[in-house]
C-alpha cells in the first residue's frame, strides 16, 4: 500500500450487518455484497451529537484521458525506466492527499504491461497510470465511459486488476456479475458513501459476450434503483458520477438538464436518494448547480489530456481545462435525515502540456501573476462553472494555498 498523507478512517470498516454477509463478497474484497437494483427501507444515518459522528470532505475531478503525448511525457518522467505518472499529478496532490474521499474519472481502459499502448480514437493506456493515481491520493474512480470496452473484455479486466493491485476502488464497470451487483463504499469521517457510475455509451461497442453488466449504461430507472440499493447497504451519502453531455459544449445539454432534475427529485421516505452528481465527458468545464436542494457538477472538464482539436478541427485550450469539486459534509440533525453539504468549492486547474504537469492555477499564480495562459484559463473555467449562478447557493472558487 502507499501511504497516505492525511488521517483516514480504515476504509475496510463496515457495519455488522456487512460484515455478517463478507462471505457473499466479490473477490475484490472491496464491495459489499447487498445487491444493487434490491429494495429495501433507507438505513438510518448517523445522528450528529453523537460521539461518533464526524463530518468529511469529498475532492472529485474529471476525466484523465491518456493521449499518445501524455504517455511520452510519462515516459520520460519515468527515466527511461517503464511510466511514472506521479509528477503529472503533483501540483493537484495537496488537494486531493488532504480530503476525506478523493474520487477521479478514469476515462480509458489499460494494456498489458509492456505495452503496446495507444492514444485516440482507441485507447489504451499503461497501467502506472493507477499507480500515479494513488500515489496522488486517490482512493478510487468511476470507470464507465465510452471508452470502457476500447479492448474489449481483456482491457476492463487489466484495469481493474491494476487498481486492485495498487488499492483502488471503482465503480461503473465489472469483471464478475457478482461484482457487478455489489455496492462500491467507503467510510469517510463516520459516513458510509456510496459510489455509483454509469456512461450515455460505450462508442457502440458491445457489451462483451456473455457480460450484459460489465459497463453500467444511463437509465433513469437502473440509476435510481442502485441508489435505493446502496442506502440499503448502509450508505449515509449516495454519490453518482454520469458519463454524459456534449462533447465541446460548456452548457449542459437537454438530457442532463432533465435527467438532473429527476434524479435529485427522486425520493424514499422523505429523503434524497442521490446526495451528489458528478460530471465528466464534454472535456470543457461545465457548471455546478444545486437543484432539488442537491448538488450537480454537470462536467469537470479533462483533468489530463494532450492537445485537444474541437469538432471543427481547431486547436481548442477548453480541452486542457478542468475543475476540481471540493465538497463538505455535516452529519445531519438527526437519524434518517441526509447529511448536509456545508461548504462548496471548485479548484480551477489545468494541463500545462509545455510542463507536462497538471497545474492548480491559484498557486500558479500566486507565484507568477504574469502567466496571461494562466490567468485566461482560470477565468474561463470560473465563468462555466458558474454559469448557472451556484455562487448564489454558496460555492466558491478556492484561492492559492
Amino acid at each position: 500500500m502507499i501511504p497516505r498523507t492525511r488521517p483516514r478512517a480504515a476504509l475496510a470498516v463496515l457495519s455488522a450487518l456487512l460484515l455478517s454477509a463478507a462471505a457473499a463478497c466479490s473477490a475484490t474484497g472491496e464491495r459489499t455484497p447487498a445487491r444493487l437494483g434490491d429494495s429495501g427501507a433507507p438505513a438510518p444515518s448517523s445522528a450528529a451529537g453523537s460521539p461518533a459522528a464526524r463530518g468529511f470532505t469529498l475532492v472529485a475531478s474529471g476525466d484523465v484521458l491518456p493521449h499518445t503525448s501524455v504517455i511520452r511525457r510519462a515516459a520520460q518522467d519515468a527515466g527511461g525506466e517503464g511510466y511514472d505518472f506521479g509528477p503529472m499529478f503533483s501540483g493537484v496532490k495537496d488537494v486531493v492527499s488532504t480530503a476525506d474521499l478523493a474520487l477521479c474519472h478514469m476515462e480509458t481502459i489499460y494494456g498489458e504491461e509492456g505495452g503496446p499502448f495507444s492514444g485516440y480514437p482507441a485507447f489504451t493506456s499503461p497501467p502506472q497510470v493507477a499507480d500515479g493515481l494513488r500515489a496522488t491520493g486517490y482512493d478510487g474512480c468511476s470507470t464507465a465511459s465510452n471508452h470502457t470496452l476500447d479492448d474489449g473484455a481483456g482491457g476492463l479486466r487489466r484495469t481493474l486488476d491494476r487498481f486492485d493491485k495498487v488499492g483502488l476502488k471503482h465503480a461503473g464497470s465489472a469483471r464478475t456479475a457478482a461484482e457487478a451487483a455489489a455496492v462500491t463504499l467507503y467510510t469517510a469521517g463516520s459516513a458510509k458513501v456510496a459510489h455509483l457510475a454509469y456512461t450515455y455509451d460505450t462508442n457502440g461497442y458491445p457489451q462483451p459476450e456473455g457480460m450484459p453488466w460489465a459497463v453500467n449504461l444511463m437509465k433513469q430507472d437502473k440509476i435510481v434503483a442502485d441508489a435505493r440499493a446502496a442506502r440499503t447497504a448502509g450508505a449515509d451519502v449516495v454519490l453518482v458520477s454520469l458519463h454524459w453531455g456534449t462533447e465541446w459544449q460548456t452548457e449542459p445539454d437537454e438530457t442532463q438538464i432533465s435527467l438532473g432534475r429527476a434524479l435529485t427529485a427522486s425520493q424514499t421516505g422523505g429523503r434524497p436518494d442521490i446526495d451528489m452528481i458528478l460530471g465528466t465527458h464534454a472535456h470543457v468545464p461545465q457548471a455546478y448547480e444545486k437543484v432539488n436542494g442537491t448538488w450537480i457538477v454537470y462536467g469537470m472538464g479533462d483533468q489530463v489530456a494532450g492537445e485537444m482539436f474541437n469538432h471543427s478541427g481547431a486547436r481548442d485550450l477548453r480541452g486542457n481545462y478542468g475543475s476540481i469539486g471540493r465538497f463538505t459534509f455535516a452529519p445531519p440533525a438527526a437519524p434518517g435525515q441526509r447529511w448536509q453539504v456545508t461548504a462548496a468549492e471548485f479548484v480551477p486547474q489545468m494541463m500545462d502540456l509545455s510542463a507536462g504537469r497538471v497545474v492548480h492555477l491559484p498557486d500558479a499564480l500566486a507565484e507568477d501573476p504574469d502567466r496571461a495562459d494562466y490567468e485566461s484559463a482560470r477565468d474561463e473555467i470560473a465563468a462555466a462553472v458558474l454559469g448557472r449562478g451556484a455562487a448564489k447557493d454558496g460555492l466558491k472558487q478556492a484561492g492559492a494555498r
